[in-house]
């Protein structure tokens, strides 16, 4: 928690309340600037300190994701008034996929292309912005053994997964570049490479699990060794398959989950040796019987109920598994009544109390004694929000800037928190004196200062911490807005007859990031974001000197 609140010390300047948590303050020379006016000539005050605005710049446009044109990042060497933007064709990850080989004419071999569906799932992060992350998947049937997948430009893992569940999963890393899309190639094991891991999920001794089960192989980082498969109902048995060099590890993870998330069955993960059988019965261990579980959320003043919260039971249960209960809703009593499992003596279960929009509450996490009997918890009060108070000055530092829209966007969890839900926090705009006041969760934050058509956007990083025996406002240094310069420019790609016979990209997404190092790890701000008109022309405000 020092480190965090340093950390934000460091980002922000904080004052207030949170400086009883400094044993001393920080050197002057590691302070950032809270101006334009204090740094050198030509340079912005940025989070990560002063720099050059037309520097380190990064532009994403998605022209049309709906027909497969998805983003492509460019950097920016030189800012211009008019910046134009000339898009390639779609990207797209290209790859094959064999199995086994087939007798050529002349008597050779030569891979054999496999034809069968498969599903593919493309996860990773732009190459040029640091933490903005990219996803696609379909399921098609390889033509003669090549498939092609719409991408947007990053760095990915790749894993396929044939719809034949005796063939493993495999997975390959990826970078695909708007100029050349990507490659990546997939070589599926023939029987003779792959082995079988048999075994059976019990819930204790001879007791079969009542509930539809499933498994799944896993290396140590839990990249998928195994399709997950079903666990037979009656007996309790599964047949795993994996490549020959992943039956070869050592040790291998089986994660064994309930299929449906409303049956009361903890999940549970397994180190195995992995063999052609397992020796014995893997045993989800014996929880007990469901028990009901009510009580009442109340508001900060401990008096009003707390309406439309979110409850759920989680922790781990009897037999060494873990629960993860389904949510429900308090009624207008703030009134709650879920179904658990009982919970362990040395381990308390967790209550998750996830408040309403517009809550003064924030996130609560209650650890909760659930017996073997329906049980009636007590009342829980939710502690407040961290009130986070801050001010804006007009560019010059003259005056107040009012109007300006506040916007917390939650990117990271603290350590032992789950991170906060995103739009939680409605939009804020600051008073006539350029004060504002936003209530948040604990957690790691992007505030975004929005100040209108001729200003561009700010952004700075804060840390929350829960709070708690009366630390319950942190108070931000006052830092002035920068001045603007207008961007403009036109959006074009490649002439196509089905997406865009003129060559413009019209109501393309057009988002300008500066890329940054906070805490001593790369991130990325967003600058300005657009979308260009009919005619593929867009324009936007920039931070200038």
């Amino acid at each position: 928690m020092r480190r965090a609140l340093r950390a934000l010390a460091l980002a922000l300047g904080l004052t207030g309340a949170g400086c009883a948590f400094f044993e001393d303050e920080p050197p002057p020379e590691q302070l950032v600037c809270r101006s334009d006016a204090e740094c050198a000539p030509g340079q912005v005050c940025f989070v990560d300190g002063c720099g050059d605005p037309g520097g380190d710049i990064v532009v994403e446009v998605q022209a049309l994701p709906r027909a497969g044109l998805y983003a492509q990042d460019f950097p920016v060497d030189r800012l211009r008034p008019e910046q134009n933007l000339e898009l390639f064709s779609p990207v797209r990850l290209r790859g094959t996929v064999t199995r086994g080989t087939a007798a050529t004419a002349d008597g050779g071999a030569e891979p054999a292309p496999y034809r069968g569906p498969i599903h593919l799932l493309a996860t990773g992060e732009s190459r040029l912005i640091p933490g903005v992350a990219r996803r696609y998947e379909a399921t098609l049937d390889p033509l003669d053994g090549t498939w092609a997948l719409p991408v947007g430009s990053g760095d990915y893992t790749v894993t396929l997964t044939p719809k034949d569940p005796s063939l493993p999963p495999l997975s390959r890393p990826a970078s695909v570049d708007p100029a050349t899309g990507g490659v990546v190639t997939f070589d599926l094991p023939t029987a003779s490479r792959v082995a079988t891991l048999n075994g059976t999920l019990v819930l204790q001794g001879s007791k079969r699990v009542d509930a539809d089960m499933e498994v799944q192989a896993l290396d140590e980082s839990l990249r998928p060794l195994s399709q997950r498969v079903r666990v037979e109902r009656g007996t309790g048995a599964f047949q795993l398959v994996l490549t020959q060099e992943d039956a070869q590890r050592a040790t291998v993870l089986l994660r064994a989950t309930p299929v449906n998330a409303e049956d009361l069955v903890p999940w549970k993960t397994f180190v195995v040796e992995p063999s052609s059988a397992l020796p014995a019965p893997l045993e989800l261990g014996d929880p007990g019987a469901a028990v009901k579980v009510e009580g009442r959320v109340l508001e900060t003043d401990g008096l009003t109920p707390m309406a439309g919260a979110r409850v759920s039971l989680q922790g781990r249960v009897a037999g060494g598994g873990t629960l993860k209960g389904a949510p429900v809703m308090t009624d207008a009593q703030g009134r709650y009544q879920l179904m658990s499992l009982p919970g362990v003596t040395e381990s308390p279960l967790t209550l998750v109390i996830s408040p309403p929009p517009g809550s003064p509450s924030r996130l609560t996490l209650q650890p909760v004694t659930v017996a073997e009997v329906d049980t009636a918890l007590p009342d829980v009060t939710c502690p407040t929000r961290m009130t986070v108070l801050g001010n804006v000055r007009n560019p010059e530092g003259t005056g107040p800037a009012s109007g300006v829209r506040v916007v917390a966007e939650p990117v990271g969890a603290l350590a032992g928190w789950p991170q906060p839900p995103l739009g939680f926090e409605s939009p804020f705009t600051t008073d006539s004196d350029g004060n504002f006041a936003l209530a948040l969760d604990p957690g790691e934050y992007r505030l975004d200062f929005l100040p209108g058509e001729n200003l561009p956007r700010v952004s700075r990083f804060v840390t929350v911490p829960p709070g708690g025996l009366g630390a319950d406002v942190m108070t931000l240094a006052a830092f002035r807005l920068s001045r603007g310069r207008s961007l403009s420019g036109r959006i074009t790609l490649p002439p196509d007859p089905v997406l865009a016979p003129d060559g413009i990209a019209a109501n393309a997404s057009v988002r300008f990031f500066r890329v940054v190092t906070v805490e001593g790890r790369p991130a990325s701000l967003l600058l300005a974001q657009t979308v260009s008109d009919s005619t593929g022309r867009y324009s936007t405000v920039l931070p200038t000197r």
